[in-house]
């Protein structure tokens, strides 16, 4: 499968992200399109280095597999992102009944 293909979709799934972010209200949904940005990324960072494996992969074995490791470290923080992030949005729930953000500007005053 040619790269284009990979950027592509890759491409696709990060604006859809961040039309959801910008467009929603609901805490939920706003975390989930950020989860959707993130594996675009991580997407995109694997086509990369499957790509720099296959030019590179005769001269150095190694090569090619930098990508893997930076997607690997981004899913272990996406893992404790989402573990601070739906803890908050559940305390955000219990003591207001609601997910909505704009909810949160009320709280200020």
């Amino acid at each position: 499968m040619p790269i284009d293909n990979y950027i592509f979709l890759s491409l696709a799934l990060f604006c859809i992200g961040i039309a959801g972010v910008l467009t929603r209200r609901n805490a939920i949904i706003i975390f989930m399109c950020i989860e959707l940005m993130l594996n675009a990324v991580n997407l995109l960072l694997i086509a990369f280095s499957k790509m720099h494996h296959a030019t590179a992969g005769a001269v150095n074995p190694d090569a090619g597999i930098n990508g893997q490791i930076f997607v690997f470290f981004i899913m272990v923080v996406a893992a404790a992102e989402v573990s601070v992030g739906l803890a908050i949005i559940a305390m955000m729930y219990r003591n207001t009944h609601s997910v909505d953000i704009n909810f949160l500007n009320r709280l200020k005053h």
